[in-house]
């Protein structure tokens, strides 16, 4: 009896903790549109802001506009991501899991030990990481084979007060002028920046020490990077992730939608329905994937690179 108040109260204790955040971030965010108003409106603040408009200007010989592999990546990478995010939640809540695999030893991977147990939420999540990782390395070959990184790397030092000023740009509700298919905004450029080369590489190593891949017998490099460090960091960077793509997506649909759309599905700089159709193809593909990554369609892909086993 005692077990079941306790469960009750502590779910009526985390509604009430929703309840209450939503206008605590409804307050906050009034507060900070109306202090960025104040701050940008002081004689000094708009003569930083002239002087930096909130944009840097690129290298000579940058490319304008987004090539076709761009936009493949751009759905790949936000599809893998996705499915990453819903299956790394699952690993960390699910506590009876729907199956369990156990690779086959004898294919392309073979170790001296036998290999380890896992589930099938773990084995789905390691698969997406592997082929995600895949993907970002196509990417980065592209990237800097065209020229391309130039748009997402900074090159000068004026890209933090650039940065600074479309931040108070974008909190005062004046948004600095997009052409995303020319340059980005110097706030833009640095998140892509860290989310790229920082955030996605953090992921990856952080990932890689809790995983069944990493060897457990190594005493002196679990030393050097304990796995605790790692889970310290592979959490904040799934919510770094999310973070980043909720406002992403906010922003496109809200700063021109129908042209940011068709610069990076449609590959021009039209405003037409071009880029939104493919986009909304897209979304429609990766619901699909989300609710069709069951175990009734997982075990019999599981089972083409392993045992799996229901206990």
């Amino acid at each position: 009896m005692s077990t079941t108040k306790n469960k009750s109260g502590t779910s009526k204790g985390k509604r009430s903790r929703l309840y209450w955040a939503v206008p605590a971030a409804l307050v906050a965010i009034v507060l900070v549109v109306l202090l960025a108003k104040w701050v940008t409106g002081l004689s000094g603040v708009r003569s930083f802001m002239a002087d930096y408009p909130g944009h840097s200007e690129l290298p000579a010989g940058a490319p304008v506009g987004f090539p076709a592999w761009l936009a493949w990546q751009h759905f790949l990478n936000a599809f893998f991501l996705l499915l990453i995010i819903r299956t790394g939640w699952q690993v960390r809540t699910t506590t009876r899991p729907s199956g369990y695999w156990t690779r086959n030893n004898k294919g392309i991977i073979r170790t001296r030990n036998a290999p380890t147990k896992i589930s099938l939420e773990l084995w789905f999540h390691l698969t997406l990481d592997a082929l995600w990782i895949l993907n970002g390395l196509v990417f980065a070959v592209l990237l800097f084979a065209t020229g391309q990184w130039m748009r997402i790397v900074p090159t000068s030092w004026d890209v933090f007060p650039n940065a600074l000023s479309a931040a108070l740009q974008y909190a005062s509700l004046s948004w600095p002028t997009e052409n995303g298919w020319v340059n980005y905004n110097a706030l833009q450029l640095l998140t892509y920046f860290v989310t790229v080369f920082i955030a996605a590489p953090l992921a990856f190593i952080s990932g890689l020490r809790t995983s069944s891949a990493w060897p457990k017998k190594a005493t002196a490099l679990n030393k050097a990077y304990p796995i605790e460090v790692a889970r310290a960091i592979h959490f904040p960077v799934m919510i770094y992730f999310v973070a980043f793509i909720v406002v992403h997506v906010f922003l496109v649909l809200a700063t021109g939608a129908l042209r940011n759309l068709n610069h990076m599905y449609g590959g021009s700089d039209d405003v037409s329905w071009v880029g939104f159709g493919i986009f909304a193809a897209s979304v429609a593909v990766m619901v699909a994937a989300w609710f069709l990554a069951r175990p009734l369609f997982l075990r019999p892909i599981a089972s083409l690179m392993g045992k799996v086993s229901s206990r």
